[in-house]
């Protein structure tokens, strides 16, 4: 068989696990998804590299160790504590290392299936293991590119008439984010201090944030970097993608309604950034590949593309106030709504000659559908606080209250399997007095 046709068998919609439990249809990590991420666990505390299958993660240093996993041209890139150097030998290293996973796993490969011992090291719990930030990023740029949340933003602030300015129609907006303040799901939000200009007060005051909020959203990770001055061309650009997070750009809203003006968001967006642990690389994602929106104008040349470059990514976000047994459900969304691409970001990003590396983190920007429940953001879905969410056991919400947990999900679903990103957890501590 050929590379190809090898990449294409791991995509197989029959293909099962020996792992019982890759094999439900709701379970985000069945084999045809193969994510990868660093983790160590009670037995071992050295962060390692790990790929989810099923309630399980195969431990990939284990693997090399025993000779049943090998790395095109360079040993003991498992044996670390981010994917960076895994990440920068090559889609085709990454494309070698699926394949031997995905025939490994498979339920009629009995290698590792059968030997008691080697899988004793190498496969561990997920509820037994911690999860670290999967990749050391060196940059973090966040983009605006859904069309519905632009509308919904450009009416609330300025006027129906006028909610998109004229450049967004023409080019992916994005602002550099803060890479230092990423942070992996389950680590604690602390909610940010800053200068709030009340309605009624002449100058602004200094105190925490009062309208805390929520971006829903997804993240790529660069896996082949451009040099200084060398653009990536739009057609090119998915070559340069390693795979794809979810990702919770948290907002303060108020701090930021007094500072974007004239240079954008600055100390409303850096306090803190949540990713999920796994990273879903695009190879994984290509069954779900859709046509994405019809932009109108049409883009200049070095944004165009043909095909489909939208992704059928169901999203979901949940809260659940401190103390409660039950999460509501304040959101549903999906990523085949953004408006600008992936490709079309990483090449609008890099025209004027700005170079990327690996490890560098693209947020998509908030992720709105057509409809009031779609919306990706507690601004939309409450309309700055003049229609607040009802909550299941009681209590409403405008903007996030100190103790809520809120989380992330994200799949997609095809028959009889899911491939799916887990969760993006983040709970809200009191501002620093």
């Amino acid at each position: 068989m050929s590379a190809l046709s090898d990449l294409q068998a791991t995509l197989d919609p029959s293909r099962k696990s020996w792992v019982q439990s890759a094999n439900e249809p709701s379970n985000d990590f069945s084999i045809q998804n193969l994510p990868f991420g660093i983790f160590s666990d009670s037995k071992d505390n050295t962060p390692r590299v790990g790929v989810a299958i099923g309630d399980e993660i195969v431990d990939l240093a284990a693997l090399e160790a025993a000779g049943l996993l090998t790395v095109p041209s360079k040993a003991g890139v498992f044996a670390r504590d981010t994917l960076n150097e895994f990440i920068a030998l090559g889609r085709d290293a990454w494309r070698s290392v699926r394949i031997q996973l995905s025939n490994l796993l498979s339920r009629d490969t009995a290698t590792l299936r059968d030997d008691a011992a080697l899988r004793a090291k190498a496969l561990v719990r997920q509820a037994d293991a911690r999860l670290h930030l999967p990749v050391q990023i060196p940059g973090y740029t966040d983009f605006y590119s859904s069309k519905e949340h632009a509308t919904n933003v450009g009416s609330m602030f300025r006027n129906p008439k006028d909610a998109l300015l004229p450049n967004w129609s023409e080019m992916p907006i994005g602002y550099n984010g803060r890479a230092s303040s990423v942070v992996v799901s389950g680590t604690p939000v602390r909610r940010p201090n800053g200068q709030l200009k009340l309605p009624d007060q002449e100058r602004p005051v200094f105190g925490a944030c009062r309208k805390l909020d929520i971006e829903l959203e997804t993240g790529f990770v660069i896996g082949g970097g451009n040099a200084l001055g060398e653009p990536i061309a739009c057609t090119d650009a998915e070559a340069h993608i390693f795979g794809m997070v979810l990702l919770n750009d948290w907002s303060a809203r108020d701090i930021q309604q007094w500072e974007y003006v004239p240079l954008g968001p600055f100390n409303s967006k850096s306090f803190t950034t949540t990713i999920s642990p796994w990273i879903v690389t695009l190879d994984a994602l290509e069954p779900f590949r859709v046509a994405q929106p019809v932009q109108e104008p049409q883009p200049l040349a070095y944004l165009r593309h043909d095909g489909e470059h939208a992704f059928d990514i169901a999203l979901e976000v949940t809260l659940r106030p401190q103390g409660s047994k039950q999460a509501t459900t304040i959101a549903r969304t999906n990523f085949k709504y953004m408006y600008w691409t992936m490709a079309q970001q990483l090449a609008h990003h890099t025209v004027g000659g700005c170079n990327t590396r690996v490890g560098d983190l693209m947020g998509s920007g908030t992720i709105s559908g057509p409809t009031e429940d779609s919306y990706g953001s507690l601004l939309e879905l409450t309309w700055n606080g003049k229609k607040p969410l009802e909550l299941k056991e009681g209590g409403t919400r405008s903007f996030i209250e100190d103790g809520d947990e809120l989380t992330l999900s994200g799949w997609c679903q095809a028959d009889g399997y899911r491939v799916g990103f887990g969760t993006c957890v983040g709970e809200i501590l009191p501002a620093k007095a």
